[in-house]
């Protein structure tokens, strides 16, 4: 008995893997090919390996309550990489589960279903021009922007990594800069082939030719010449916060649009990609992507407020340690970020609570907030201290979460676990904005404690790039709605 049921796991595990493998190309292709990005359930496909994909399907038991087969998904993305389609991400998680499980299943065939739900993007003559893009910086999140788009190389590319400018030039500088790319302590290795033109001072990586230009100011750099035109400038650096800092950038010729990585002052708008993205207008030269953690607690708070409403509230963050402070004690200008990174617990002062208004106005002047930086390389948690203006119950606020991190507009920000065993290293490279640790939820009467996980450099990056998306004009409607 227990030799007949080992091996019906085993033949249970090898069909997995089978389906898993058999998908791979055809989700290659979709990418590469016509820009159209396969999730499960908000998990994306793009670069997975089989066992990825494995894991993927198992999350949907967790939403549902019922199980999604890899055989079930498999016939979707075979006529979807048959399909004329338009840019787009598509999860076929979802729609597979509506197919097979809904109240209303469906009789019709998979082709035919496909083409019903996936009108709006059945005509792909109607394509976009690519946009150049410029990193200003390579630095944590400058390497990890220059990753997220490599990963989209493909003859349907929209935005191009056409260039990157840092100071240096030194001898050796490129093959460093290229082996920043290349390893990372925290990410790991990148998923293709980094070579270097020593001739004409580029890297090339996965067909990318990326122009490696040395400057010492915005304004000095003449993109033209390496025919980039129309640039969106990603400035990584944080040396320039105000408009007239970043106007620099808008004197280079080449360039029409700059994006900072960091909190912008005065008139800049910040914008967190999901919550207020529809604030970005055409003429728009100067953006902001804010935060890190802006990014990750505004779109829960956004929620929290429209759903049960906010009278106050109070934003503590254990943050992973930074760049900008010392791994032993030495002079810093901050109060005690001086102080050893590697070895300490650092209480400092965050202005994410305060930043949180300039996305969603709602909150204006009803969150204080604070941080902890910790010992830890990367991943980030935030602790929502909340008074709502409605009682509600754990079960009650878990469940209105994991529906948003589904099925609202927000899905794309908000991610959400139900693991009792969930540690920080679990999140690195967490596309989401935040994860929200269910399990750790607090709620008493009308006051509830709500813990978030973030990925400060990976999945603030994501966000980065979604913002670029929308100051290319890119539209990539999420289907199904």
């Amino acid at each position: 008995m227990n030799q007949q049921y080992e091996q019906v796991l085993q033949n249970s595990w090898q069909e997995r893997q089978e389906y898993a493998e058999q998908m791979l190309p055809l989700l290659g292709k979709l990418y590469r090919d016509k820009s159209v990005e396969i999730t499960v359930y908000g998990r994306s496909l793009v670069g997975a390996s089989a066992i990825d994909i494995i894991k993927a399907h198992r999350t949907v038991r967790q939403h549902e309550g019922q199980k999604l087969r890899l055989r079930e998904t498999f016939p979707f993305i075979q006529v979807l990489s048959e399909l004329p389609l338009a840019p787009a991400e598509i999860d076929v998680g979802k729609l597979a589960y509506r197919f097979h499980y809904s109240d209303k299943a469906h009789s019709s065939d998979v082709p035919a279903y496909l083409q019903q739900e996936l009108q709006s993007i059945s005509d792909p003559s109607n394509q976009q021009q690519p946009r150049d893009v410029v990193l200003y910086g390579f630095g944590r999140i400058g390497r990890l922007l220059a990753r997220l788009m490599i990963e989209r190389q493909g003859k349907n590319n929209k935005l191009r990594l056409r260039a990157i400018v840092v100071r240096g030039g030194k001898e050796g500088d490129l093959e460093k800069r290229a082996s920043l790319l290349r390893r990372d302590s925290v990410h790991g290795p990148f998923n293709g082939s980094i070579t270097v033109d020593n001739e004409r001072n580029a890297i090339k990586a996965n067909g990318a030719y990326i122009q490696v230009i040395y400057a010492n100011s915005p304004d000095e750099v003449d993109y033209a010449q390496y025919g980039i035109d129309n640039a969106i400038v990603v400035d990584n650096t944080g040396m320039w916060r105000d408009a007239e800092g970043l106007g620099q950038h808008l004197k280079a010729k080449g360039t029409a649009k700059v994006l900072l990585t960091a909190p912008g002052k005065g008139d800049i708008k910040n914008i967190v990609h999901g919550v207020n993205h529809t604030d970005i207008l055409a003429e728009d030269s100067i953006l902001s992507a804010a935060s890190c953690t802006t990014n990750a607690i505004t779109p829960v708070l956004k929620m929290m407020d429209e759903r049960f409403g906010i009278t106050s509230g109070h934003v503590e963050t254990v943050h992973s340690f930074t760049n900008d402070q010392h791994l032993i004690d030495n002079f810093h200008k901050a109060d005690r970020r001086g102080r050893s990174a590697a070895l300490n617990m650092v209480i400092t002062e965050t202005g994410a609570a305060k930043a949180v208004a300039k996305a969603y106005p709602k909150l204006a002047g009803k969150l204080t907030g604070n941080a902890i930086r910790v010992p830890t390389p990367n991943v980030s948690l935030a602790i929502l201290n909340l008074q709502l203006d409605n009682s509600t119950s754990r079960e009650e606020l878990n469940d209105f979460l994991r529906n948003a991190s589904l099925f609202s507009s927000l899905h794309h920000q908000i991610d959400f676990s139900a693991s009792t065993e969930i540690v920080s290293t679990d999140l690195v490279g967490t596309r989401f904005a935040s994860v929200v640790d269910s399990q750790a939820t607090i709620v008493a009467d009308n006051r509830a404690t709500l813990y978030l996980w973030y990925d400060n450099e990976f999945g603030y990056s994501c966000q980065v790039m979604r913002v670029v998306q929308d100051m290319a004009g890119l539209k990539v409607p999420s289907l199904p709605v």
